[in-house]
């Protein structure tokens, strides 16, 4: 079956930095689109952002310059960098994986993925 494993959430400080990671196994990981999509308790989920098979990527404008997504596709895993954290990036953040090509932004806007990771807490403090 195919797993996707986050890591590397935490509590941070307003400022701070954190880098989450996502390994993937059971599955062809060079052949899917990867995305991070972040929710918390009562709210909608949020793409963050995607990355294709070769590398090109798309954010939302909330995070773009801020949130940095990366892949390696030898080590069938998914990265997060996270900078500034704020308050308001308190959520979990959950890795995603969907067969092909992202479409554009068309992934990060529907945040529709075959596959879920369990999530990964990130809390930032004032």
């Amino acid at each position: 079956d195919v797993r996707l494993v986050e890591s590397g959430g935490g509590s941070v400080q307003a400022g701070g930095s954190l880098r989450l990671s996502c390994v993937a196994s059971e599955f062809n990981f060079r052949t899917y689109c990867m995305g991070w999509v972040r929710q918390a308790p009562g709210k909608s989920r949020e793409g963050v952002a995607v990355i294709d098979n070769v590398g090109d990527t798309v954010y939302a404008n909330s995070f773009l310059g801020r949130f940095t997504i990366s892949r390696d596709n030898a080590k069938a895993t998914l990265y997060l960098e996270m900078n500034n954290l704020a308050p308001d990036d308190t959520e979990m953040y959950y890795c995603a994986a969907e067969w092909g090509p992202c479409g554009g932004d068309y992934r990060l806007r529907q945040h529709r993925f075959q596959y879920w990771g369990q999530g990964t807490q990130v809390t930032v403090s004032s």
